[in-house]
Protein backbone atom coordinates (compact mmCIF):
# COMPACT_ATOMS: atom_id res chain seq x y z
CA UNK A 1 0.00 0.00 0.00
CA UNK A 2 2.54 2.23 0.84
CA UNK A 3 4.39 1.33 -2.64
CA UNK A 4 1.03 2.49 -4.62
CA UNK A 5 0.68 5.81 -2.49
CA UNK A 6 4.31 6.55 -3.60
CA UNK A 7 4.59 5.52 -6.64
CA UNK A 8 2.77 8.17 -8.81
CA UNK A 9 4.56 10.80 -7.20
CA UNK A 10 7.56 9.58 -7.34
CA UNK A 11 7.56 8.28 -10.81
CA UNK A 12 6.38 11.40 -12.05
CA UNK A 13 8.71 13.60 -9.72
CA UNK A 14 11.63 12.03 -10.72
CA UNK A 15 11.35 13.09 -14.01
CA UNK A 16 10.28 16.68 -13.35
CA UNK A 17 7.02 15.70 -14.35
CA UNK A 18 4.87 15.57 -11.11
CA UNK A 19 3.39 19.10 -12.47
CA UNK A 20 2.27 18.17 -15.54
CA UNK A 21 0.89 15.16 -14.42
CA UNK A 22 -0.58 14.85 -11.44
CA UNK A 23 -4.29 15.10 -10.66
CA UNK A 24 -5.03 18.00 -8.51
CA UNK A 25 -8.15 18.92 -6.50
CA UNK A 26 -8.86 21.31 -4.30
CA UNK A 27 -11.26 22.39 -1.86
CA UNK A 28 -14.38 23.65 -2.94
CA UNK A 29 -13.82 26.60 -0.29
CA UNK A 30 -10.53 26.86 -1.21
CA UNK A 31 -8.85 30.33 0.07
CA UNK A 32 -7.41 31.62 -3.28
CA UNK A 33 -3.96 30.27 -2.50
CA UNK A 34 -1.41 29.68 -5.37
CA UNK A 35 -2.87 25.84 -6.72
CA UNK A 36 1.31 25.15 -6.45
CA UNK A 37 0.87 24.25 -2.91
CA UNK A 38 -0.12 21.13 -3.61
CA UNK A 39 2.77 19.43 -5.06
CA UNK A 40 4.98 20.51 -2.15
CA UNK A 41 2.54 19.40 0.40
CA UNK A 42 2.08 15.95 -1.46
CA UNK A 43 6.22 15.39 -1.61
CA UNK A 44 7.09 16.57 1.60
CA UNK A 45 4.19 14.55 3.54
CA UNK A 46 4.96 11.27 1.54
CA UNK A 47 8.63 11.23 2.09
CA UNK A 48 8.66 12.05 5.86
CA UNK A 49 6.31 8.64 5.90
CA UNK A 50 8.28 6.41 3.63
CA UNK A 51 11.25 7.66 5.18
CA UNK A 52 12.56 4.84 7.78
CA UNK A 53 11.29 2.23 5.15
CA UNK A 54 13.67 3.46 2.35
CA UNK A 55 16.63 3.60 5.38
CA UNK A 56 16.37 -0.22 4.76
CA UNK A 57 19.29 -1.86 3.48
CA UNK A 58 18.90 -3.19 -0.20
CA UNK A 59 18.24 -6.95 -0.99
CA UNK A 60 16.80 -9.70 -3.45
CA UNK A 61 13.10 -9.40 -2.25
CA UNK A 62 10.52 -8.10 -4.33
CA UNK A 63 9.55 -5.66 -1.80
CA UNK A 64 13.27 -4.85 -1.31
CA UNK A 65 13.37 -4.18 -5.55
CA UNK A 66 10.14 -2.12 -5.19
CA UNK A 67 11.81 0.20 -2.03
CA UNK A 68 15.38 0.79 -4.06
CA UNK A 69 13.58 1.99 -7.04
CA UNK A 70 11.26 4.47 -5.04
CA UNK A 71 14.89 5.46 -3.14
CA UNK A 72 16.21 6.19 -6.83
CA UNK A 73 13.06 7.87 -7.83
CA UNK A 74 13.19 9.97 -4.53
CA UNK A 75 16.67 11.02 -4.66
CA UNK A 76 15.99 12.37 -8.23
CA UNK A 77 12.87 14.16 -7.05
CA UNK A 78 14.76 15.95 -3.92
CA UNK A 79 16.63 17.05 -6.94
CA UNK A 80 14.13 18.73 -9.07
CA UNK A 81 12.30 19.79 -6.08
CA UNK A 82 15.07 22.70 -5.14
CA UNK A 83 16.59 23.21 -8.80
CA UNK A 84 14.91 26.62 -10.29
CA UNK A 85 15.80 24.86 -13.83
CA UNK A 86 13.08 22.54 -13.01
CA UNK A 87 9.25 21.94 -14.00
CA UNK A 88 9.39 20.55 -10.46
CA UNK A 89 10.66 23.14 -8.37
CA UNK A 90 8.19 23.07 -5.55
CA UNK A 91 6.63 26.83 -4.14
CA UNK A 92 9.39 27.80 -1.68
CA UNK A 93 8.98 31.41 -2.34
CA UNK A 94 5.14 31.96 -2.46
CA UNK A 95 2.53 32.24 -0.08
CA UNK A 96 3.04 31.05 3.71
CA UNK A 97 1.93 27.14 3.16
CA UNK A 98 5.64 26.02 2.73
CA UNK A 99 6.74 26.53 6.19
CA UNK A 100 5.11 23.73 6.84
CA UNK A 101 5.79 21.42 4.48
CA UNK A 102 9.46 22.12 4.49
CA UNK A 103 8.90 20.81 7.50
CA UNK A 104 8.18 17.16 6.71
CA UNK A 105 10.88 17.67 4.24
CA UNK A 106 13.21 18.53 7.33
CA UNK A 107 11.54 15.54 9.38
CA UNK A 108 12.17 13.17 6.00
CA UNK A 109 16.19 13.73 5.94
CA UNK A 110 16.05 13.47 9.85
CA UNK A 111 14.37 10.22 9.88
CA UNK A 112 16.65 8.77 6.78
CA UNK A 113 19.73 10.96 6.93
CA UNK A 114 22.04 8.15 5.60
CA UNK A 115 19.74 7.51 2.99
CA UNK A 116 18.22 10.40 1.52
CA UNK A 117 20.29 13.15 2.82
CA UNK A 118 23.92 12.47 2.44
CA UNK A 119 23.86 10.69 -0.94
CA UNK A 120 22.79 14.37 -2.53
CA UNK A 121 24.94 16.04 -4.50
CA UNK A 122 26.40 19.43 -2.81
CA UNK A 123 24.45 22.10 -4.98
CA UNK A 124 21.40 19.84 -4.07
CA UNK A 125 22.44 20.32 -0.64
CA UNK A 126 23.21 23.53 -0.78
CA UNK A 127 19.93 24.82 -2.33
CA UNK A 128 18.03 23.19 0.85
CA UNK A 129 19.88 24.66 2.96
CA UNK A 130 19.24 28.04 1.06
CA UNK A 131 15.65 27.33 1.01
CA UNK A 132 15.63 26.45 4.25
CA UNK A 133 16.83 29.64 5.89
CA UNK A 134 14.85 31.73 3.46
CA UNK A 135 11.56 30.49 5.05
CA UNK A 136 12.39 32.43 8.25
CA UNK A 137 10.42 35.15 6.32
CA UNK A 138 7.49 32.90 7.24
CA UNK A 139 5.97 34.68 11.05
CA UNK A 140 4.19 31.45 12.32
CA UNK A 141 0.65 32.17 13.92
CA UNK A 142 0.65 30.67 17.32
CA UNK A 143 -0.08 27.15 16.62
CA UNK A 144 1.06 23.56 15.68
CA UNK A 145 2.77 25.73 12.71
CA UNK A 146 6.14 26.92 15.75
CA UNK A 147 7.06 23.59 15.69
CA UNK A 148 7.54 23.32 11.72
CA UNK A 149 10.09 26.38 12.01
CA UNK A 150 11.69 24.50 14.97
CA UNK A 151 11.84 21.21 12.74
CA UNK A 152 13.57 23.34 9.82
CA UNK A 153 16.19 24.64 11.98
CA UNK A 154 16.58 21.20 13.84
CA UNK A 155 17.42 20.00 10.45
CA UNK A 156 19.93 22.95 9.49
CA UNK A 157 21.53 22.21 12.89
CA UNK A 158 21.82 18.65 11.88
CA UNK A 159 22.99 19.83 8.74
CA UNK A 160 25.64 21.86 10.61
CA UNK A 161 24.31 24.83 8.56
CA UNK A 162 23.51 28.31 10.38
CA UNK A 163 20.29 27.50 12.48
CA UNK A 164 18.24 29.49 15.01
CA UNK A 165 18.17 28.44 18.05
CA UNK A 166 15.38 31.30 19.13
CA UNK A 167 12.89 29.48 16.60
CA UNK A 168 13.70 26.42 17.83
CA UNK A 169 13.13 27.54 21.94
CA UNK A 170 9.97 29.27 21.50
CA UNK A 171 8.41 26.42 19.99
CA UNK A 172 9.48 23.97 22.78
CA UNK A 173 8.44 26.61 25.39
CA UNK A 174 5.36 26.72 24.07
CA UNK A 175 4.27 23.17 23.74
CA UNK A 176 5.35 22.44 27.05
CA UNK A 177 2.87 25.59 28.11
CA UNK A 178 0.10 24.07 25.94
CA UNK A 179 0.22 20.33 27.85
CA UNK A 180 -3.26 20.02 28.95
CA UNK A 181 -3.07 16.53 30.28
CA UNK A 182 -3.42 12.94 29.75
CA UNK A 183 -1.67 12.66 26.37
CA UNK A 184 -2.65 15.78 24.63
CA UNK A 185 -1.01 18.80 23.81
CA UNK A 186 -3.64 21.76 23.11
CA UNK A 187 -3.12 23.74 19.41
CA UNK A 188 -2.52 27.22 20.85
CA UNK A 189 -4.16 28.92 23.59
CA UNK A 190 -7.07 26.98 23.44
CA UNK A 191 -8.01 23.34 23.21
CA UNK A 192 -9.10 21.69 20.03
CA UNK A 193 -10.05 18.21 20.06
CA UNK A 194 -8.80 17.33 16.61
CA UNK A 195 -5.83 14.88 15.52
CA UNK A 196 -2.97 17.52 15.35
CA UNK A 197 -1.32 15.68 17.98
CA UNK A 198 -1.37 12.90 15.66
CA UNK A 199 -0.68 15.46 12.50
CA UNK A 200 2.03 17.65 14.27
CA UNK A 201 2.91 17.97 17.76
CA UNK A 202 3.36 14.64 19.21
CA UNK A 203 6.04 13.63 16.85
CA UNK A 204 7.72 16.84 15.76
CA UNK A 205 8.22 17.91 19.60
CA UNK A 206 10.05 14.76 20.27
CA UNK A 207 11.83 15.01 17.11
CA UNK A 208 13.09 18.55 17.93
CA UNK A 209 14.09 17.74 21.52
CA UNK A 210 16.19 15.08 20.11
CA UNK A 211 17.55 16.36 17.61
CA UNK A 212 18.94 19.44 20.03
CA UNK A 213 19.71 17.10 22.64
CA UNK A 214 22.02 15.14 20.17
CA UNK A 215 23.86 17.94 19.14
CA UNK A 216 24.15 18.86 23.25
CA UNK A 217 23.17 22.38 22.06
CA UNK A 218 21.78 24.25 25.40
CA UNK A 219 18.39 26.34 25.02
CA UNK A 220 18.59 29.29 27.41
CA UNK A 221 18.03 28.86 31.12
CA UNK A 222 18.66 25.09 31.08
CA UNK A 223 20.94 22.18 31.46
CA UNK A 224 21.68 19.32 29.18
CA UNK A 225 19.85 17.15 31.95
CA UNK A 226 16.61 19.02 32.12
CA UNK A 227 16.49 18.77 28.73
CA UNK A 228 17.04 15.51 28.40
CA UNK A 229 14.33 15.19 31.28
CA UNK A 230 11.92 17.07 28.63
CA UNK A 231 12.71 14.67 25.77
CA UNK A 232 11.72 11.87 28.43
CA UNK A 233 8.78 13.18 29.09
CA UNK A 234 7.52 14.28 25.78
CA UNK A 235 7.82 10.62 25.02
CA UNK A 236 5.58 9.18 28.11
CA UNK A 237 3.08 11.91 26.93
CA UNK A 238 3.35 10.13 23.51
CA UNK A 239 3.38 6.60 24.75
CA UNK A 240 -0.30 7.75 26.67
CA UNK A 241 -1.07 9.43 23.39
CA UNK A 242 -0.64 6.50 21.52
CA UNK A 243 -2.91 4.22 24.26
CA UNK A 244 -5.50 6.52 23.65
CA UNK A 245 -4.79 6.09 20.03
CA UNK A 246 -4.94 2.92 20.22
CA UNK A 247 -8.34 2.61 22.17
CA UNK A 248 -9.96 4.55 19.88
CA UNK A 249 -9.42 1.38 17.04
CA UNK A 250 -12.57 -0.15 16.91
CA UNK A 251 -13.25 -3.74 16.87
CA UNK A 252 -13.98 -3.46 12.75
CA UNK A 253 -10.62 -1.83 12.20
CA UNK A 254 -12.46 2.10 12.11
CA UNK A 255 -11.09 5.29 13.96
CA UNK A 256 -13.64 8.13 14.94
CA UNK A 257 -14.08 10.59 12.43
CA UNK A 258 -13.35 14.20 14.20
CA UNK A 259 -12.00 17.58 14.43
CA UNK A 260 -10.36 19.08 11.34
CA UNK A 261 -8.12 17.87 8.49
CA UNK A 262 -9.89 14.34 8.95
CA UNK A 263 -8.99 13.77 5.01
CA UNK A 264 -5.39 13.07 6.07
CA UNK A 265 -6.62 9.65 6.66
CA UNK A 266 -4.19 7.23 8.78
CA UNK A 267 -2.18 10.20 9.43
CA UNK A 268 -3.75 9.90 12.54
CA UNK A 269 -1.77 6.84 13.35
CA UNK A 270 1.53 8.43 13.10
CA UNK A 271 2.16 8.50 17.38
CA UNK A 272 1.58 4.86 17.39
CA UNK A 273 3.54 4.07 13.77
CA UNK A 274 6.62 6.62 15.43
CA UNK A 275 6.76 4.33 18.74
CA UNK A 276 6.63 1.13 17.30
CA UNK A 277 9.45 2.30 14.36
CA UNK A 278 11.18 4.02 17.53
CA UNK A 279 10.71 0.56 20.02
CA UNK A 280 9.33 3.13 22.24
CA UNK A 281 6.01 1.10 22.90
CA UNK A 282 4.68 0.76 26.16
CA UNK A 283 4.58 -2.52 28.03
CA UNK A 284 0.62 -1.90 27.63
CA UNK A 285 0.83 -1.84 23.85
CA UNK A 286 2.44 -5.21 22.58
CA UNK A 287 4.22 -5.06 19.34
CA UNK A 288 1.89 -8.02 17.64
CA UNK A 289 -1.28 -5.69 18.93
CA UNK A 290 -0.15 -2.72 17.62
CA UNK A 291 0.38 -4.47 14.23
CA UNK A 292 -2.71 -6.11 14.20
CA UNK A 293 -4.99 -2.71 15.06
CA UNK A 294 -3.17 -0.65 12.55
CA UNK A 295 -3.17 -3.14 9.80
CA UNK A 296 -7.04 -3.59 10.34
CA UNK A 297 -7.05 0.46 10.08
CA UNK A 298 -4.86 0.55 6.80
CA UNK A 299 -6.77 -2.09 5.43
CA UNK A 300 -10.29 -1.20 6.11
CA UNK A 301 -9.22 2.76 4.57
CA UNK A 302 -7.08 1.80 1.55
CA UNK A 303 -8.17 -2.09 0.56
CA UNK A 304 -10.99 -0.85 -1.73
CA UNK A 305 -9.30 1.92 -4.24
CA UNK A 306 -11.92 4.17 -3.63
CA UNK A 307 -9.57 6.89 -2.14
CA UNK A 308 -7.85 7.09 -5.39
CA UNK A 309 -8.66 8.82 -8.47
CA UNK A 310 -8.41 8.11 -11.83
CA UNK A 311 -4.31 8.99 -11.95
CA UNK A 312 -3.68 7.00 -8.90
CA UNK A 313 -3.18 9.72 -6.83
CA UNK A 314 -5.12 10.26 -3.14
CA UNK A 315 -8.62 12.04 -3.48
CA UNK A 316 -10.21 14.46 -1.73
CA UNK A 317 -12.40 12.66 1.22
CA UNK A 318 -12.21 10.37 3.80
CA UNK A 319 -13.20 7.46 2.93
CA UNK A 320 -14.06 7.77 -0.89
CA UNK A 321 -14.25 11.09 -2.51
CA UNK A 322 -15.54 13.78 -0.44
CA UNK A 323 -14.16 16.95 -1.43
CA UNK A 324 -17.17 18.68 0.58
CA UNK A 325 -15.47 17.81 3.84
CA UNK A 326 -12.20 19.17 3.00
CA UNK A 327 -11.42 22.31 4.92
CA UNK A 328 -10.00 25.45 3.15
CA UNK A 329 -6.47 24.91 3.13
CA UNK A 330 -6.83 21.00 1.77
CA UNK A 331 -5.71 20.27 -1.59
CA UNK A 332 -5.25 16.62 -2.40
CA UNK A 333 -1.57 16.67 -2.02
CA UNK A 334 -2.28 17.83 1.61
CA UNK A 335 -3.53 13.87 2.13
CA UNK A 336 -0.62 12.22 1.40
CA UNK A 337 0.05 12.86 5.63
CA UNK A 338 -1.20 9.57 5.27
CA UNK A 339 1.96 8.16 4.68
CA UNK A 340 3.04 8.69 8.33
CA UNK A 341 1.50 5.47 9.16
CA UNK A 342 3.68 3.44 7.13
CA UNK A 343 6.72 4.24 9.65
CA UNK A 344 7.47 0.77 10.63
CA UNK A 345 8.14 -0.67 7.55
CA UNK A 346 11.71 0.95 8.47
CA UNK A 347 11.95 -2.00 11.13
CA UNK A 348 13.43 -5.11 9.46
CA UNK A 349 11.38 -7.85 8.43
CA UNK A 350 12.77 -9.76 11.45
CA UNK A 351 12.15 -7.43 14.14
CA UNK A 352 9.40 -8.59 17.10
CA UNK A 353 6.65 -6.10 15.06
CA UNK A 354 6.53 -8.08 11.93
CA UNK A 355 7.24 -11.54 13.81
CA UNK A 356 5.20 -11.58 17.26
CA UNK A 357 1.52 -13.51 17.10
CA UNK A 358 -1.27 -10.83 16.31
CA UNK A 359 -2.84 -10.00 18.89
CA UNK A 360 -6.73 -8.40 19.17
CA UNK A 361 -6.72 -4.76 20.09
CA UNK A 362 -7.93 -3.27 23.07
CA UNK A 363 -11.88 -2.22 22.03
CA UNK A 364 -11.59 -5.51 19.93
CA UNK A 365 -11.04 -7.42 23.19
CA UNK A 366 -13.13 -5.26 25.20
CA UNK A 367 -16.79 -5.62 23.00
CA UNK A 368 -15.57 -9.26 22.72
CA UNK A 369 -16.05 -9.99 26.03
Amino acid sequence: MAYKIAAPVLSNMSKGELKKNMQVEISPTWDGRSKDVTYMECFGRLMSGIAPWLSLPDDDTEEGKMRKQLREWALKSYAHAVDPDSPDYLLWRNEGQPLVDAAYIASSFLRAKEQLWEPLDDVTKQRYIKEFQLLRRIDPPYTNWLLFSAMIESFLMEADAQYDLFRIHTAVRKAEEWYVGDGWYSDGETFAFDYYNSYVIQPMFVQVMQTVNDHKVMLHDRSLEMQKKTEDLAKKRMQRFGMILERFISPEGALPVFGRSITYRTGTLQPLALLAWRGWLPKELPDGQVRAAMTAVIKRMFGDDRNFNEKGFLTLGFNGKQPNISDWYTNNGSLYMASLAFLPLGLPADHTFWTSPAEDWTSKKAWEG
